[in-house]
């Protein structure tokens, strides 16, 4: 994987955020202590390049929306107010309905992702400065909060909360955080008290004391050098590694064999899909018998002659129901291919 690169940038000295405010009124910055000198007013760092896919798994849909941590915790002295997020949900489209967008295959598996594609996903919302809001849903179908933007960044198949996200992933050491991995603090006791979740983007001192945090917060999306690990509650917060997550060359692509018969990995495959793998399934098909939704052959821009076709496939397996969805998992790739 290629070495993230990060670029600094300093926001405007007339910054109003209550970070700001308060330390203009206090201290000047420059006297402030820590690697990136005053959190609130030396903002923003952005990463210019970085490693890229994710899983599907149903959990019990909690009782009450919950709240997390500061809304602008430039200064984490603050008396900030509550961000709520919202409850676990599916995709939503454009005009605000659920839209199951996106569905997990025969046997729940998650979908296959990157660390480049996470933190690409990530760096979007952040140029779009995707507004805060636990109730509306970006057109790609996530809710605008914290847990839905990680969802977001892991390519999950609905939106999480910060009581299911840790589902999706694997506890992993600080030393072993990489772009890509999460930092969730659920609070249990009462989900209404802080709870929060964000990305980690990579150290930004070699100290190893800050690190860039991507985050959904009030009031959009930012990627910000922030304190390990976090302005508050900082012993809450537990590493994850997205559990789907696919090993990459150099040029971070999946580095399975494009065309072999192991399974690449559910997020190649879909609406919007346009590569070898989706060439090589129709391929397959067709070698199999079940090609005959084509009228000029297998390509590599996913289409409705593929979905039909896996799904012909599924139910020559004797799959019903949500198993046979047209949907390649693994289960359905390993049998295409034996």
């Amino acid at each position: 994987m290629d070495a993230p690169v990060f670029e600094e940038f300093d926001p405007a000295s007339d910054c109003d955020c209550p970070g700001c405010v308060h330390w203009r009124r206090v201290i000047p910055p420059s006297s402030l202590p820590g690697p990136v000198g005053h959190p609130a007013a030396r903002g923003a760092l952005l990463l210019a390049a970085a490693a890229g896919t994710v899983l599907a798994a149903g959990q019990p849909v909690p009782a009450v929306a919950a709240a997390h941590g500061p809304a602008r915790p430039g200064d984490p002295r603050g008396d900030e107010p509550d961000t709520p997020q919202g409850a676990k949900a599916p995709l939503h489209s454009v005009g605000g309905g659920p839209a199951g967008l996106a569905k997990p295959g025969a046997g729940g598996e998650l979908p296959a992702t990157t660390r480049a594609a996470i933190i690409n996903r990530a760096k979007k919302w952040v140029a779009a400065r995707v507004p805060y809001s636990n109730t509306a849903y970006w057109p790609d179908g996530y809710r605008q909060d914290c847990s839905g933007f990680v969802s977001m960044a892991w390519n999950l198949p609905g939106n999480e909360w910060t009581g299911s996200l840790s589902t999706f992933g694997v506890r992993v050491s600080r030393d072993q955080l990489q772009p890509g991995d999460m930092l969730l603090f659920h609070n249990a006791a009462d989900p209404q008290n802080g709870s929060h979740v964000v990305l980690f983007g990579g150290w930004s001192d070699y100290t190893h004391t800050y690190y860039l945090a991507y985050e959904q917060t009030r009031p959009h999306t930012r990627g910000q050098s922030t304190p390990y690990a976090y302005w508050s509650n900082s012993d809450r917060y537990v590493p994850y590694r997205y559990k789907g997550l696919a090993e990459e060359t150099s040029a971070g692509v999946s580095a399975p064999g494009a065309t072999s018969s192991r399974y690449p990995g559910r997020s190649f495959f879909g609406p919007g899909a346009d590569n070898p793998h989706v060439t090589r399934l129709g391929e397959q098909l067709v070698k199999k018998g079940f090609g005959t939704y084509y009228t000029s052959g297998p390509g590599p821009r996913w289409g409705e002659a593929d979905r039909r076709g896996v799904e012909a496939f599924q139910r020559a397996q004797g799959w019903r129901g949500g198993a046979a969805d047209g949907w390649p998992g693994p289960e359905t790739w390993r049998r295409l291919f034996s």
